[in-house]
């Protein structure tokens, strides 16, 4: 959805022109541009921007919504937290299409059915969020991003309301991206683990559309409906300027997905636990906890510190638990088992309470998710089973210790 563009290499955008007013005469043409999703993470969901043909002034540009820079201050921090910062920019159409065609996307594009008004008012909105002070806004994955920010503008710009037809069939958040990232990539795993459970809340017919083609498709069966009840359509024509060539796609081995990697490592733990090797298993367990641990942190970071949409009240920590870092450290001092046993005890019980929320619908988890907490379950389970019983055996040799201790001194007091 997002175009990761860097503000320093838009050599294209037409800073010379647009440092005096920008101004478009009323043949001017303006129309909705879908970009279809790419290979790239940051091109997965596609992109959405307008473009405003002029034949008069020769302005033929696109209004593009999705440009962040990654050399702000703190970007990677503001980017997790959720505080970044995207801006307007304005390109020249050729650079922009061919920009897409290197990457094999298709574009559509919808030319609007707007009144000389409406375009006027479109234009002047567009100019107007154009100047330097208002170009920037806060970024919203889902409520405010380069496909919500588009439509809003169309949509005021109408002297009436728009009235849209599609069947909304109930869809959650979590469905409706799975939809474009695969629920079997390695993408969609890392989503699952940070999205909570408003993930797999339906979505309604306004929400959708910040998806760019949801946007795309509810405009082609949209209509205006005028103050006086006059009904037309929004879309006038429709148009592909670039179409999709064809490409060599080789699926990766099931092997290497999620669900498989996650199977596997189950196995190993499984096997571990049968042939008790101490020393194999501290080291493998070790590792899962610190893996695990940094995982939690990360979730429990994005759930109570983030700005980000949907990753709220995380039933995922139940399982993935930040506190399992510190752990995987503790494994390896004998000193630090009572305090391991009893972490452990809690830990059980916060896993098995994932389950039953799973059980309970209050969260989809993804599928490779069930292996981990299977694992983790498994190897706390031994873990706490073993303490316990190192517990009892140190409780027994100190009895005995103390009986035969007392037997002894009774021995020496007797003769």
């Amino acid at each position: 959805m997002k175009r990761a563009i860097f503000v320093s290499l838009l050599s294209f955008i037409l800073f010379p022109i647009f440092s005096q007013n920008l101004t478009f005469s009323d043949s001017a043409k303006v129309s909705l541009l879908t970009c279809s999703p790419g290979k790239k993470v940051y091109e997965k969901f596609g992109h959405t921007a307008i473009r405003v043909n002029d034949p008069i002034t020769g302005y033929d540009v696109v209004f593009n919504f999705g440009v962040f820079d990654f050399n702000t201050k703190n970007f990677y921090l503001k980017f997790i937290k959720g505080d970044t910062d995207y801006q307007l920019a304005v390109y020249d159409t050729k650079s922009f299409l061919e920009e897409y065609k290197s990457r094999n996307s298709m574009v559509w594009e919808q030319k609007l059915n707007l009144t000389l008004n409406e375009k006027r008012n479109l234009l002047h909105s567009l100019i107007k969020n154009y100047e330097p002070e208002n170009r920037f806004y806060r970024y919203n994955f889902v409520y405010d991003n380069c496909s919500t920010r588009p439509r809003d503008k169309i949509v005021q710009s109408v002297n009436g309301k728009v009235e849209y037809h599609l069947y909304n069939e109930p869809v959650t958040f979590r469905e409706m991206i799975a939809q474009y990232t695969g629920v079997n990539s390695w993408m969609q795993f890392g989503l699952d683990l940070i999205f909570g459970r408003d993930a797999d809340k339906s979505v309604s017919r306004n929400v959708s559309m910040f998806l760019p083609e949801n946007l795309m498709y509810e405009f082609q069966a949209a209509h205006i409906i005028a103050a006086d009840g006059a009904k037309r359509h929004l879309v006038a024509e429709n148009k592909i300027l670039i179409p999709k060539q064809e490409e060599k796609y080789s699926k990766p081995l099931p092997i290497f997905q999620p669900v498989f990697v996650c199977t596997f490592l189950l196995i190993l733990g499984i096997i571990i636990t049968i042939f008790n090797n101490k020393k194999s298993f501290r080291l493998f367990d070790s590792l899962l906890y610190i893996v695990s641990g940094l995982g939690g942190i990360i979730v429990f970071y994005l759930a109570f510190f983030s700005s980000h949409p949907l990753v709220k009240n995380n039933f995922n920590l139940l399982w993935l638990n930040p506190l399992n870092f510190a752990l995987g450290i503790l494994l390896w001092f004998h000193k630090m088992k009572p305090y391991v046993f009893y972490y452990q005890v809690l830990n059980c019980l916060l896993i098995f309470l994932a389950l039953v929320a799973y059980a309970a619908g209050l969260q989809v988890f993804h599928p490779a998710s069930f292996p981990l907490i299977l694992l983790l379950l498994l190897r706390t389970v031994r873990w706490t089973a073993t303490t316990k019983k190192d517990f009892s055996l140190k409780k027994k040799n100190n009895r005995d210790y103390y009986t035969n201790s007392n037997g002894l001194h009774h021995h020496s007091r007797k003769s």
